[in-house]
């Protein structure tokens, strides 16, 4: 599956199947909550939660690939990820573009 953020694929004439979307919601855990906590009096990269939500972008774009190939997408073009609070302890990561057929 081939994923663009541009509107455009170069030499590629294609139809637009219309919109796809993944989203998932990842929670941190207790131990991770306590030691992130503990690094934002030092400061720095709270990379624990930089981990967690790389794995939620990571799921969000397998299931938009999934939704993709199900309308039978050869392509998403104007990839796209949003992201928000659930709670205080997880955060959303939507993942979204517009799925094109080859022709």
């Amino acid at each position: 599956m081939l994923l663009s953020t541009t509107e455009k694929i170069p030499g590629k004439d294609y139809e637009i199947l219309g919109l796809v979307r993944g989203n998932c919601v990842q929670s941190t855990n207790i131990v991770k909550d306590f030691t992130q906590g503990l690094k934002t009096i030092v400061g720095g990269e709270l990379k624990g939660y930089t981990e967690i939500m790389e794995t939620a972008r990571v799921t969000a774009t397998e299931r938009l690939v999934e939704h993709a190939e199900s309308m039978g997408a050869d392509a998403v073009i104007m990839l796209r990820y949003d992201s928000g609070s659930v709670t205080t302890a997880s955060a959303e990561v939507l993942c979204f573009g517009t799925a094109v057929k080859f022709i």
